[in-house]
């Protein structure tokens, strides 16, 4: 893995990529602190390495968040990495989905990401040092029928981290978004009951990525110096939708049965 520091911090740590994050960088010998809601699934993660600590604490909270990251330095050391891939993936037709989930989900996805950064980003440079890694979306490129509320606040993610990129090129720190297509983890079984039935059909047919390979893209990007990586089939899926819209459109209309 491209990481040389010693200590990282890894939302959404208890399931999907982050687990598998965590798990990765604990074998390769750096003390790992996982943040998630799921006692149970914190429990059963750092019970799979003596490198791995767990953390509750939810990120729409600012306040939850700052001692967090004081915590987290205070008990393993300084933080050298950020890995933030906590998110919540409703899927419903927006005209169908309360605004309060529509809400929260922008709380959690996006406003979760801003915390994350401006706790940590000015601790990293005061070191000198540092590794931030922001989980967007292919859909916030690409949106998709019954996943608006998700799609939204990835547009938003995306936004702000390519801004954040472009405005600190000077930083010590190295910056990476993510912008994975639909990877086979539980935060899609969020999305099942009423997500796009195009979601349904890739689940049970095996054609979602699997984590493993959105996290070698991920190392492979950061060694490379990259600020974003697009794996697999999200990279052709970006381009299309830039030069093909309305068909694209049509496209996913008919692989959801939209009329």
């Amino acid at each position: 893995m491209a990481f040389y520091g010693k200590v990282a911090l890894v939302t959404g740590g208890a399931s999907g990529m982050g687990r598998l994050t965590a798990l990765r960088l604990a074998e390769q010998g750096a003390k790992v602190a996982i943040v998630d809601l799921n006692d149970e699934a914190l429990a059963a993660t750092a019970a799979e390495s003596d490198n791995i600590t767990p953390f509750n604490c939810d990120v729409t909270d600012l306040a939850k968040v700052r001692a967090l990251v004081a915590e987290v330095e205070q008990r393993l050391g300084p933080i050298d990495r950020l890995t933030h891939c906590a998110a919540i993936m409703p899927g419903q037709l927006l005209k169908d989905m309360p605004a309060e989930k529509i809400n929260q989900t922008m709380s959690v996805n996006y406003f979760g990401t801003v915390n994350l950064v401006k706790t940590l980003m000015p601790l990293m440079e005061q070191r000198g040092a540092g590794d931030i890694i922001l989980f967007g979306s292919m859909l916030g490129d690409v949106p998709m029928h019954n996943m608006g509320a998700y799609c939204a606040t990835k547009s938003a993610t995306n936004a702000f981290a390519e801004v954040l990129v472009h405005e600190n090129k000077d930083s010590p720190i190295r910056f990476l978004l993510v912008c994975p297509p639909m990877v086979d983890t539980p935060l899609v079984n969020q999305a099942m009951q009423d997500g796009p039935a195009g979601l349904k059909e890739a689940k049970h047919t095996g054609k979602m990525s699997s984590p493993a390979s959105i996290i070698d893209a991920t190392e492979t990007a950061l060694e490379k110096g990259q600020w974003v990586v697009r794996p697999n089939e999200a990279g052709f899926l970006v381009l299309w939708r830039r030069l093909f819209p309305g068909l694209l459109w049509k496209m996913m209309a008919r692989a959801n049965k939209v009329a």
